[in-house]
């Protein structure tokens, strides 16, 4: 049916302010949250510690026990006592995601949630397994939450645009991207040091694994053509040797005659 003449229609829309991808991310861990907290409340906290045994990232889970699945699953697991764990890691998805949404489109930005997510929990698996020796945290502790991937997210806005200005939150303070995911980075190195064997509950291994292969992922094409770029100047300084030896050991020669010459 056509609308009345002079009447205009209006539809509210929040799309502007979410992207498809971040949407389904947020969607996605919240609902995941809530059963949580079901689970605990009408099952008991035993029944919610099997679930994170099972799904959460257990290093001695993944080796060896094969439970390939935890370093994608632990992604969509938070603290069901503390929401204010799923809520700041889905306001900084919200916040930073959706600018690189915007510029990659949904499908590689999904990808690239689920490459530092995933391989954050990876590195946290290989570091926890080498350092048990050393009389570290048992490896049947699992980690939760999506902050791996988050961290990935703030390194991708840091070389995408590492200009931009940030507010720190709570604070009169605004520093470029760069400068912003720097420090993160340097507070998620030396306050494991700082804090010794107190720790905070946080797995800052996690967190600085996010940021390193989402550098390394988007940075490898830079980086193979350096050492193309290295090998081919090699390659010409090793043929220009050769040239000039040849040179110095003809150059004395007579030149042929011109009844030698072939065209």
């Amino acid at each position: 049916m056509g609308s009345r003449s002079g009447v205009k229609n209006y539809r509210l829309s929040l799309n502007f302010y979410i992207t498809p991808g971040v949407q389904w991310l947020i969607v996605a861990t919240f609902a995941v949250f809530f059963l949580q907290v079901l689970l605990k409340v009408f099952a008991g906290p035993y029944a919610h510690q099997k679930l994170l045994l099972w799904f959460g990232l257990v290093p001695a889970g993944v080796i060896p026990g094969l439970r390939i699945w935890q370093p994608f699953t632990y992604l969509f697991l938070h603290d069901p006592d503390n929401f204010l764990h799923v809520f700041f890691n889905m306001l900084m998805l919200w916040m930073f995601g959706r600018e690189l949404e915007m510029v990659w489109g949904k499908a590689r930005f999904v990808r690239y949630y689920f490459l530092t997510g995933v391989g954050a929990g990876l590195i946290e698996v290989l570091v926890k397994t080498v350092t048990k020796s050393f009389g570290h945290p048992a490896l049947d502790v699992p980690t939760i939450g999506a902050s791996g991937a988050i961290f990935g997210i703030f390194a991708g806005c840091a070389i995408l645009f590492p200009d931009r200005q940030v507010g720190i939150m709570f604070l009169p303070i605004r520093m470029s991207m760069r400068s912003f995911v720097l420090t993160l980075a340097g507070l998620e190195f030396f306050l494991p040091l700082l804090l010794g064997s107190a720790g905070d509950n946080v797995s800052h291994i996690c967190h600085l694994g996010g940021m390193v292969v989402g550098w390394l992922y988007l940075r490898r094409g830079s980086f193979l053509y350096n050492v193309r770029n290295s090998v081919s100047d090699w390659q010409y300084q090793r043929n220009r040797k050769r040239f000039q030896v040849y040179i110095n050991k003809h150059k004395k020669d007579p030149p042929s005659r011109p009844d030698n010459w072939v065209n």
